[in-house]
């Protein structure tokens, strides 16, 4: 391999890694879909792209992606599917497997340049390589743990016990010191970094939001939204939220929300697109106990349980609603809301994530509270109820999206951090160059 060519390693160690996503797999969700768009989107630019995530269930160790993006996949913990909350630890393991698989990969094809990890566990995992290798690290943790942890209601023991956050903020704390650079993906969660619980300096900071495929997302006429709404057998107005089958996601919030919306708009109906392929038996707990809940509030004729849905009909669901809905407990940022908000579908966003710091109440999208039914079903309401609002919103919320959160955006950004030579750590001669034949190389 030619010592110009740029080759990169990131990583994202949970869930169900794979060129197709499989959506409504446990772990399996936006930050799959970040770390694959981001991969091929860098391919493009000319990088060489090896998305290492772990091996589990008989899968291939090598999927190529396409001419310049592969995903690598490393063992650690058995064949079996392990969480994300206690894979970190296996991460050890992980490690010590993915050295031996590196040093095949460069004495082959090239030196890796530097490492971008993604959540904590890959957080760990990407220290280690970037030790090893002497390279630069650059990690995206997507969610925080003490964020996350003054977001989700419940009993303070139980959820330390299924979200083990002590533990986590104190590793976080190791690898936010360890790493060269930080990619936050809102202010907010900047503003997290910073605060008393990780103290991180603000200069290691750089916020950088998710992106969308603006190849597959985008507005359609009012025709067509019409003829799909028809095609899925519903003849009146369609409010939707979609997503994994989780907890902190708040579709029993906005289930609580939606009495009074129902009641002033005769012919709407909630379409809750939260189906997995293969459900779990807490999954399906958690679905059963939403139709318990719909059926208590008298609405549950008015609320339709979606099944799965495959990625390529994704954009048709969004263009169908009338109003999509993001009204999780907690968010990091909110990629299904930038989908609808690009297919002209107004959004009501939660404002316990990052996302609606980014939007123009009003203009681009609205925000509410989904703790507070009245105020979120108020603002489903409005978008129902006043039609120069919702075509404001549709119009404007797509020419933002398009404008701030395309993928291709959203690489280059990354490469510009990469190359810019003060944010990143040349305490190490080995690391130094690595910087400059990645800066220099096109």
């Amino acid at each position: 391999m030619p010592e110009s060519t740029r080759r990169v390693m990131l990583i994202s160690t949970h869930g169900y890694v794979s060129s197709q996503i499989e959506f409504g797999k446990p772990d399996t969700g936006g930050q799959v879909v970040y770390v694959l768009e981001l991969a091929k989107c860098m391919g493009r630019f000319g990088f060489q792209v090896d998305l290492y995530t772990r091996r589990f269930e008989g899968q291939d160790e090598i999927e190529q992606v396409d001419e310049n993006t592969r995903i690598v996949r490393v063992p650690c913990g058995g064949d079996d599917f392990i969480g994300k909350e206690t894979l970190c630890d296996f991460i050890p393991e992980w490690v010590e497997n993915a050295k031996a698989k590196v040093e095949e990969v460069q004495k082959a094809e090239g030196k890796y340049t530097f490492v971008n990890s993604h959540y904590w566990d890959a957080g760990l995992a990407g220290m280690g390589m970037a030790h090893h290798l002497k390279i630069p690290h650059i990690f995206t943790p997507h969610s925080i743990g003490a964020w996350k942890r003054k977001n989700m209601d419940g009993d303070p023991e139980e959820l330390e016990k299924q979200y083990h956050f002590k533990r986590r903020v104190k590793e976080e704390n190791v690898i936010f010191s360890d790493c060269d650079s930080i990619i936050a993906t809102t202010p907010q969660q900047r503003d997290i970094l910073q605060d008393v619980e990780y103290k991180v300096a603000p200069a290691k900071i750089h916020v950088i939001p998710p992106g969308y495929d603006d190849t597959k997302y985008f507005p359609i006429s009012e025709a067509s939204r019409a003829a799909l709404r028809a095609d899925h057998g519903f003849d009146g107005r369609i409010v939707m939220a979609l997503g994994r089958i989780a907890r902190n996601k708040g579709y029993d919030l906005l289930i609580k929300a939606m009495p009074e919306v129902l009641k002033r708009h005769r012919d709407a109906k909630l379409l809750l697109a939260i189906g997995s392929t293969e459900p779990s038996k807490a999954e399906i707990e958690m679905v059963d106990g939403f139709k318990e809940l719909a059926s208590e509030l008298g609405i549950r004729d008015r609320v339709v349980f979606g099944d799965y849905i495959p990625d390529e009909e994704m954009p048709d669901f969004y263009r169908m609603a009338d109003v999509f809905c993001l009204c999780s407990r907690y968010e990091p940022f909110g990629m299904t809301a930038v989908e609808a908000m690009a297919c002209g579908t107004p959004t009501v966003i939660t404002t316990e994530g990052g996302l609606w710091e980014r939007v123009a109440y009003g203009q681009q999208a609205l925000y509410a509270n989904p703790f507070d039914p009245y105020e979120y079903g108020a603002a489903i309401h409005n978008l129902l109820q006043h039609p120069r609002l919702w075509a404001n919103t549709s119009r404007d919320g797509s020419h933002l999206a398009r404008a701030e959160f395309t993928w291709v955006g959203i690489a280059q950004q990354v490469i510009n951090l990469v190359k810019t030579s003060d944010v990143m750590s040349t305490h190490d001669e080995a690391r130094a160059e690595a910087q400059r034949e990645f800066s220099t190389s096109g």
